[in-house]
């Protein structure tokens, strides 16, 4: 039922429609708030964090606020400040509230670990990199490139991801696990692609400009991939764990080996949904 709310998000709405939606009919925040009110019956030691977090906060982007600003915030940079930026993004750009939404349908939907709506918010990295990035990248397009840094170093510390808030980045895209991940400065993914750990999209030396893969839609990472270079994975394509790409990847191809070679076709719609790793 989630999946529907977001299955063209990005068709020719306003923003203000698109919010005043959201107030009204919320079904991942909904879901969300019925798994912290269960787990807070349930576990008491953490109560109070999920009632800061959760059930004291009035919609879901000021709970993701809430939250990424106490992991991301320091000393210096406290997280009251991390959370007005936050906020800040999300207010200017409603589609990235959107996205986040996408994104824990994403996870719930492709990861067997996942055990409700409330995981992906609280505990995992993948997820938490991945909101951090959204909130750096408006800042980058806005042209506050030093606090989109350090939101970038903050997420890299903390989660072992490394996203350029200058990356790309569409909706409904699950990172599991999420430890190395690598995304440079020019890269592209496209809405419902997953990845796994150790997955690079990264450039091949010292070149500048556009030197980053362009990763479509559906495509499947599998873990420790790495893709090289300003060249296109097609829509729907499988890369297997460990492999190298250094050219490009048709639609619909499975890639595999160092160097990678393309070794046959998917079987399935969209292999990012399927999850399913074997070649």
């Amino acid at each position: 039922m989630d999946s529907a709310v977001f299955k063209n998000p990005s068709e020719p709405r306003s923003a203000d429609v698109r919010s005043a939606d959201l107030r009204s009919v919320d079904p991942v925040w909904d879901r969300i708030r019925e798994a912290a009110q269960a787990a807070a019956a349930g576990e008491p030691v953490l109560a109070g964090t999920l009632h800061a977090t959760i059930l004291s906060q009035p919609r879901f982007e000021s709970a993701l606020s809430y939250h990424l600003a106490r992991l991301v915030g320091t000393t210096e940079v406290p997280a009251a400040l991390i959370r007005q930026t936050f906020e800040e993004a999300f207010a200017a750009d409603p589609g990235i509230g959107l996205a986040a939404r996408a994104d824990i349908v994403a996870v719930v939907d492709r990861d067997p670990a996942c055990t409700s709506h409330l995981d992906p918010l609280l505990w995992f990295k993948g997820y938490h990199a991945l909101q951090t990035y959204r909130a750096a990248h408006w800042l980058w397009v806005q042209g506050r490139l030093t606090l989109a840094h350090f939101l970038q170093s903050r997420a890299s510390s903390l989660f072992a991801l490394d996203i350029h808030p200058g990356a790309v980045i569409g909706k409904s895209i699950f990172i599991d696990h999420g430890t190395g991940v690598v995304i440079g400065e020019t890269a592209v993914v496209e809405d419902g692609v997953s990845m796994l750990h150790g997955v690079t999209l990264g450039g091949t030396g010292k070149e500048r400009g556009d030197r980053h893969p362009k990763v479509r839609r559906g495509v499947l990472l599998g873990a420790g991939a790495k893709v090289l270079g300003n060249i296109e994975i097609g829509a729907c394509a499988k890369i297997a764990a460990g492999s190298v790409v250094l050219d490009p990847v048709p639609a619909g191809c499975t890639a595999a080996g160092v160097p990678a070679r393309i070794i046959g076709c998917v079987d399935v719609p969209e292999p990012a949904l399927d999850m399913d790793h074997r070649i």
